[in-house]
Order: C-alpha cells, then sequence, then structure tokens
C-alpha cells in the first residue's frame, strides 16, 4: 500500500534524503505536499519530478516567483501556507524536517490534525514538550523520531517498557573540537566550526553540535519524547559516529543501535515503521571500523549541555527560552558579531534573566521565545 507523505523543510538536508527514498522506493511512498523556506531552484525540481498536490513556500517574493514558474500549480506562502501543507487531508505521514523554532508551529497543527509525524525538528518538544504532549493524546496523532539518537532509542525500546530501564544513554560525535583547549576557541570561525567530522548536517545544526548545545537539547526532546526521568538520561562522546545510542537495564545489560552515519537510515525506518525497506544504506562492518571509542563530555570546555538539563530542572518556559537564545546566538556567530566562545555566555546571560512561567498553550510558547529573543538582543548591546 502506498503511503502519502508531505514534506516540512524538503530543501533540507532533511528533506532531500527523504526525497531520495521516496526515488528510491516509489511503490512505496507518493509525495503529496511540498514546503521550503525560499530555495526555489530545488524546490520548482522537486515539484517537477513528484508532482505535489500542494507546494508552499515561507518567503512570500519566493513563492510568487515559484508560482510564475508553475503555471500549473498553486504556491501557497507563509505560515498559513506552511501549515496547510503539514495537515494536508491526503498526507498520511509528515516528515517535519523545518530547522529550528519555525518548525514549531507546522508540526504543532499536523499533530492537531491527528497525523503521524516523522519527527525531525527536536525544537517541537524542546519548546513546547508539555503542550506538544497533551495534543499528541488529545488528537491521537503520532511521533517517531527522526534524528538517529532518538531513532536509535526509539528502536532499542521496541516492544519493551521503560521500567525495565535505568538509563538512556545518547551519544555525541564530540563535534569538530573535541579535546581542543578552550584557550583557543576564540579563534574558531564559522568554517571552522562548519567542518563536522563524519556527519553532512544543515548549519545551525552543525553549530550546534560543535558546542554540544545538539546533545543538549536532544537530551531535552528524549525527556519529553519518551517520558524518561531527566536524571537518566546520560550523554557519552562517540566520535566515530557508529553507536547511535543505547539503553541500559535494571539487570545491567545494555542495547545499543549501531549503523553508519546516514541520515536515511532513521528516515527510512520513520517512513516505513513498523516494517523496514531492504538496503536503505550500506551495511555496517565492524572489522573495517575496527575501533569503536567512548568518552565523557567535558562540560566545563562546552557548557551548553549543562544548560540543557539546568532548563529543564527549571522546567515551564525554561527550555523555550534556553532554545530561543541559543538561536540567536548561533546566527550572530555565523554572522560575525559573536565569537565561537561568546555563544554559551550569552546564553546563560539570558537564562539567568527568565523568571519561568507555565505553559499553558502555545501562545505561552510563543510569548517565552519572544521574550529571550529581546533579551538576548538587549545583552548583545552591552557587549
Amino acid at each position: 500500500m502506498v503511503k502519502n507523505i508531505s514534506v516540512l523543510g524538503s530543501t533540507g538536508s532533511i528533506g532531500c534524503s527523504t526525497l531520495e527514498i521516496v526515488r528510491n522506493y516509489p511503490e512505496r511512498f507518493r509525495v503529496v505536499g511540498l514546503a521550503a523556506f525560499r530555495n526555489i531552484d530545488l524546490l520548482e525540481s522537486q515539484v517537477r519530478e513528484f508532482a505535489p498536490e500542494v507546494v508552499a513556500l515561507y518567503d512570500t517574493a519566493a513563492a510568487q516567483e515559484l508560482s510564475r514558474r508553475l503555471e500549473k500549480t498553486e504556491v501557497l506562502s507563509g505560515p498559513a501556507g506552511i501549515v496547510r501543507v503539514a495537515t494536508h487531508e491526503d498526507a498520511g505521514f509528515v516528515v517535519s524536517a523545518i530547522s529550528g523554532s519555525a518548525g514549531l508551529i507546522p508540526t504543532y497543527e499536523a499533530i492537531r490534525a491527528g497525523k503521524t509525524i516523522g519527527l525531525a525538528n527536536k525544537e517541537t518538544l524542546v519548546m513546547a514538550g508539555p503542550v506538544v504532549k497533551k495534543a499528541v493524546s488529545e488528537h491521537k496523532a503520532t511521533l517517531i523520531p527522526v534524528d538517529s539518537e532518538h531513532s536509535a532509542i526509539f528502536q532499542c525500546l521496541e516492544n519493551r517498557t521503560t521500567e525495565d530501564v535505568r538509563r538512556l544513554i545518547l551519544t555525541a560525535s564530540g563535534g569538530p573540537f573535541h579535546g581542543r583547549s578552550p584557550d583557543s576557541f576564540s579563534s574558531i570561525t564559522a568554517e571552522d566550526a562548519l567542518n563536522h567530522p563524519t556527519w553532512s548536517m544543515g548549519r545551525k545544526i552543525t553549530i550546534d553540535s560543535a558546542t554540544l548545545m545538539n546533545k543538549g537539547l536532544e537530551v531535552i526532546e528524549a525527556h519529553f519524547l519518551f517520558d524518561f526521568p531527566l536524571e537518566g538520561i546520560d550523554v557519552i562522546i562517540h566520535p566515530q559516529s557508529i553507536v547511535h545510542s543505547l539503553i541500559e537495564f535494571r539487570d545491567g545489560s545494555m542495547l545499543a543501535q549501531l549503523s553508519l552515519p546516514d541520515m536515511k537510515g532513521p528516515i527510512a525506518y520513520a517512513m516505513s515503521y513498523p516494517e523496514r525497506l531492504d538496503a536503505v544504506i550500506p551495511a555496517c562492518s565492524l572489522p573495517e571500523i575496527g575501533t569503536l571509542t567512548f568518552d565523557r563530555p567535558d562540560t566545563e570546555a562546552f557548557p551548553c549541555l549543562e544548560y540543557a538539563y539546568d532548563a529543564v530542572k527549571a522546567g515551564e518556559s525554561m527550555p523555550a527560552v534556553l532554545n530561543a537564545a541559543n538561536e540567536m546566538a548561533v546566527d550572530a556567530f555565523l554572522s560575525g558579531s559573536i565569537t565561537f566562545r561568546d555563544i554559551p555566555v550569552i546564553i546563560k546571560k539570558v537564562m539567568d534573566a527568565h523568571n519561568p512561567a507555565p505553559l499553558v498553550d502555545i501562545e505561552d510558547v510563543l510569548m517565552a521565545d519572544a521574550w529571550a529573543r529581546a533579551k538576548f538582543k538587549e545583552i548583545l548591546e552591552d557587549l
């Protein structure tokens, strides 16, 4: 049976990998919706190849240009257009791959529409965990993780109860600066930070990997996604990126999920769940890999990981504030406004200035996000 899918963020890394899977398994999947930010040329190519029923670009000017090129295709624009793709009535599966907080509302609306969602946008749960989990329950939606680490945990937990699990252990590559002295961090350029040793990802998530904030956000996501106590979620450094995550049972035994670092693996698993597709990625040859190493994260050099734990402990709106401050800091670093070393410093200042408030609905989340962005700008001016 063919599964109809909508892809939010179709021109990004996850979106392109998703469409490669559709291309390789046309008997299994059909694209009914595509949404992107403003990459007109790539989206035009995707529309011509996959012939979706609905198309949207966040950028209005870009949408108008794409509409001119695709005269027979209605091209929607703005946040409402992206939501239309996310909630399209024919879409049985929605890939949520829009980067950052921009993916929150479309994903939330897909949840409210009762969709099954392949969740690559971790900010949905980081920013609005309690609100999102309530909506999932009320609207009988389903979240299947696409992040390699959460997919690994999901696979290890399949047909098991978390009552027997003592720890969830997320692995991190350590990024390009693992083992580097913090004294040299001020000289790190954006080009240095974007040079990830094992994964090919978007710019924002690559910087987050370099600061270990990405792993911090994944800790928060795992806490909400698996309803698991924060104190039972650990992070270890694994530079080879072969072991994607582990679970430790209460009897001391462990299960791990291993594969080559290729996002098509977890994407395809989410798309085909509970089945598996044939030959999605090359098999993992352990004799050729030879050595797998593990280390503890250096939270003194990379404090962003600890800030994520602190945000969950503070609760309420603090994770949303952490996320917004981090997004602003990454943008400022990539534009040259701050140094790599400034990223955790400013994030901490924003968090210290915030008084956590309850998250009753999605508007509360957006208010916390807006507050953090305004506070970041205020602090940046005083640097």
